[in-house]
């Protein structure tokens, strides 16, 4: 696949609002944990739901204050914060227990995107709902969803991974345990680490002698220089390094899934294995389970299998 030039789409990050939604407390709005996604970058892409909820609790439990405070200010909402981060979110999370107790109506945010999505907030939720207090989940932006709908993949299924481990051998495992996963692979990446981890991820999911993979580089999501690039990903490193602004930004990287081999390339147990199950079983059913017995990829046998019964 030749390399594309992609223009950095100016998004500007702050959306004025020129006419305010209403910000009137939802008679709806029940003592619970309220679990609000908000924006990744552009903070015109919060929801009328959101600032509905976030305007009418008695408290934001947010992962940096001041972070929270611009996307409050900006829009206007003058609630009681409270931090919680993954150095203190044991106790944090005790905190809001008790207040969920005494009735208080408490909003969950994170700096960006999802709470509880390689963020802070997991388990957060998990000690509220094992105290029986009332979760509500308010749906909203999540970086890995926004570049998979601008990747152009159309692989079957995604495992979403978000952040690798930091430490080099760590690190290198945990992607070579993920190389034979049938499903593209979502990762996020900080700046200072995505050329390592592009090279690592190139090494060891794009061996030489395996069909080519493709990766989809993301970054800077909604915001100014936002730049969605999809390349082999054997050159993505060389693309990386060809310009320092590339390697600037909160990244998403997405991995498209191992090419099914060729169904001439079976080795003659799996043949015999499939064979067999065709002789009993409906095609659909015979492929689930000579999936389930030899780990062959199901597009192949599944081609292999049309294959022997037309040949009958």
């Amino acid at each position: 696949m030749n390399e594309k030039t992609v223009v950095p789409v100016a998004v500007p990050v702050d959306v004025p609002v020129a006419n305010p939604p209403s910000l009137s407390v939802s008679p709806s709005l029940t003592p619970a944990l309220y679990v609000v996604a908000t924006p990744i970058g552009n903070l015109g892409d919060i929801t009328l739901r959101a600032l509905e909820t976030l305007r009418g609790v008695d408290l934001v439990a947010c992962e940096d204050t001041r972070h929270a405070k611009r996307l409050l200010d900006h829009y206007g909402v003058r609630v009681p914060t409270l931090a919680l981060h993954q150095h203190n979110e044991n106790a944090a999370a005790e905190k809001l227990i008790r207040l969920l107790l005494e009735g208080k109506r408490i909003a969950l945010i994170s700096d960006a995107g999802t709470p509880g999505v390689s963020d802070p907030g997991a388990r957060t939720v998990a000690a509220v709902r094992a105290a029986g207090c009332r979760i509500v989940p308010l749906p909203g932006a999540s970086a890995a969803i926004t570049a998979l709908c601008a990747s152009g993949v159309v692989d079957e299924h995604f495992l979403f991974v978000g952040f690798l481990p930091a430490k080099v051998g760590a690190r290198r495992t945990a992607i070579a345990a993920l190389a034979s996963v049938n499903a593209a692979l979502v990762f996020y990446e900080a700046p200072h680490r995505v050329l390592e981890t592009v090279g690592d991820l190139a090494e060891l999911l794009h061996p030489p002698q395996q069909p080519r993979r493709e990766i989809i580089i993301a970054r800077e999501l909604t915001k100014l220089f936002e730049q969605i690039e999809r390349l082999p990903l054997d050159q993505a490193l060389a693309w990386l390094q060809a310009d320092p602004n590339r390697q600037r930004g909160e990244f998403v990287l997405i991995v498209t899934a191992p090419p099914a081999p060729d169904s001439a390339e079976l080795d003659a147990q799996t043949l015999h294995v499939l064979s067999a199950l065709l002789a009993d079983l409906p095609v659909k059913q015979a492929v689930k389970l000579a999936t389930e017995i030899t780990g062959q990829p199901k597009n192949a046998l599944y081609a292999r299998a049309l294959a022997l019964k037309s040949e009958t």
